[in-house]
């Protein structure tokens, strides 16, 4: 890796990408060594440092960008305080030089009130801010390689063209050199010089990006590449499955209005959601779009009845439901079912499979015994996992197979909705893109209807039969998916849709020289 070149490392979960990675900083994951091999950074190998000098390494001559800046970050320090610390601490600024040199990167990186960023919190910036100050952090001490494992995957595409933009000036001004961890090959387009492509840990290809993208020679890189989903054009909308549609919606929430904080004179404090209305038809996909905190989550959230809305209605099958769940009755509950994002939190470490996917099945449906043995195994053909997988534990199952059991746990009470909230965000392409299509064929094989919640424009045109656009609270646009993707759009579907990468070399600087230009009319 070239001094101000970006090496991109592709390839799906466990291909050994952050291994590989993480082994610039001489670091392994718990039960792993390095058995053999040579990691040099300007002819100095990292593998047999010292302990002593590994501590002058990290922080200072490499810096590691994680995923989630929200956890990197201390709620309690300023901002100001963390971005410096490392290099203070190093010793390669004093703290005044060191709050100068922030201040600058916060100017290159494109962030807001560059003076004063410094004193605030971090929950007091954005999620894509967030993702800019710790690049901020890490290029403070100047360091010769940045190690970025797959730092724009939770961001939304509007979000995510901004940081691209600024990783991409800022590499290149300060003359570092870059690896990025991603199996993302539409972001890797945009940022990376070269790819090496990845899988079960070996090097199956690797190339300038122009080269990789635009003449893969490897089977496993077209495969990656038949896995990104295209820019929504119209008429990309799944057909409507009129079958199934009646006069009384599965689901429907009308006029609502929620928040959260303390009430005061009936309005919390910070107010979410206003005024919205959505319908949700029987065995129908309704996909909700928007920017990270438009209110995607917190529509989920009210309709299962976790947030109770301050004023609106939500109604199943024609019937008023309580805004609570609490007060909500077993059949209530039964009919709506929540997949949520990260199946690592959603499933508990210490249960079996057996146990996690036989407990609704007691609660709802009373089953035991051989019964609910029966099901369990129906169940996990259902979500086409082997059915040996019942004795395990989610700890043995990879992320793509923890979602699918997520999945199973919700279909097996039977529900009539299944609101399901970024439930492949953290998934590579090829499984996520596998997940969708089991969604399909389950939407197909139960008529359950959907609530599909994501920043990914690309995979809700795939999956929704309509399409849901909120902006800071409320729906800006919504109806048929072939009818929200085609022209006249709203401005900030316009803007969504222009906003979701395409599979070529050049793509972000084109998209941003078109966007400024129209900012400027």
């Amino acid at each position: 890796v070239a001094r101000g070149e970006v090496v991109a490392l592709i390839g799906e979960s466990g291909s050994g990408k952050t291994t590989i990675a993480l082994s610039a900083l001489g670091y392994t994951k718990p039960g792993l060594e390095f058995a053999g091999g040579e990691v040099r950074l300007e002819n100095e190998d990292v593998i047999t440092m010292e302990s002593n000098q590994l501590r002058d390494l990290r922080g200072q001559r490499v810096a590691y960008l994680a995923q989630s800046a929200a956890a990197t970050f201390n709620p309690a320090l300023t901002i100001g305080e963390q971005v410096t610390e490392s290099c203070v601490l190093h010793g390669i600024l004093d703290q005044e030089q060191a709050n100068e040199r922030a201040e600058t990167l916060y100017r290159a990186l494109e962030l807001p009130d560059p003076d004063r960023l410094g004193k605030r919190y971090p929950h007091q910036v954005s999620g894509g801010q967030l993702q800019r100050l710790m690049a901020a952090m890490a290029l403070c001490g100047k360091p010769d390689l940045l190690v970025l494992d797959e730092p724009t995957t939770a961001l939304d595409v509007t979000t995510q063209i901004e940081v691209l933009k600024a990783f991409k000036s800022v590499i290149k001004q300060e003359g570092s050199a870059a690896i990025y961890v991603t199996h993302d090959l539409s972001v890797v387009a945009q940022i990376a010089d070269h790819i090496v492509v990845l899988y079960a840990g070996e090097v199956q290809e690797h190339g300038s990006a122009e080269q990789v993208v635009n003449q893969p020679t490897h089977d496993y890189t077209r495969r990656l590449m038949r896995a990104v989903r295209p820019p929504p054009a119209a008429g990309q909308g799944d057909e409507m499955l009129g079958e199934h549609k009646r006069d009384v919606p599965a689901l429907k929430v009308k006029d609502i209005t929620a928040g959260y904080g303390r009430k005061r004179n009936g309005v919390p404090a910070i107010t979410v959601l206003r005024d919205v209305n959505v319908s949700i038809e029987r065995g129908h996909t309704v996909g909700v779009i928007g920017e990270s905190g438009c209110g995607k989550s917190t529509l989920a959230r009210v309709m299962a009845g976790l947030l109770p809305a301050v004023h609106g209605q939500v109604l199943l099958d024609g019937n008023d439901l309580q805004p609570a769940l609490q007060k909500r009755d077993r059949s209530e509950l039964q009919k709506i079912q929540f997949v949520f994002q990260m199946a690592d939190t959603a499933l508990n470490p210490r249960q079996r499979i057996d146990h996690i996917l036989g407990r609704p099945l007691e609660f709802y449906l009373g089953l035991k015994g051989k019964e609910k043995r029966r099901r369990i195994m129906e169940l996990l053909d259902m979500v086409e996992l082997p059915q040996d997988f019942a004795g395990r534990y989610p700890e043995e199952l990879s992320g793509g197979q923890k979602q699918r059991v997520n999945l199973a746990r919700a279909l097996a009470a039977s529900p009539e909705v299944l609101l399901c909230d970024e439930v492949i965000s953290a998934l590579d392409s090829i499984v996520g893109a596998n997940v969708i299509e089991l969604l399909k064929r389950l939407r197909k094989q139960t008529g359950v209807s959907f609530v599909f919640i994501s920043h990914d424009l690309s995979t809700v045109a795939s999956f929704a039969d309509e399409i849901v656009v909120l902006y800071a609270g409320r729906v800006v646009e919504q109806g048929p998916a072939d009818q929200v993707l085609s022209p006249p759009y709203h401005p900030y579907t316009r803007l969504l849709i222009s906003s979701v990468p395409e599979l070529r070399v050049g793509w972000l600087e084109e998209t941003m020289q078109t966007q400024e230009a129209q900012a400027g009319i």
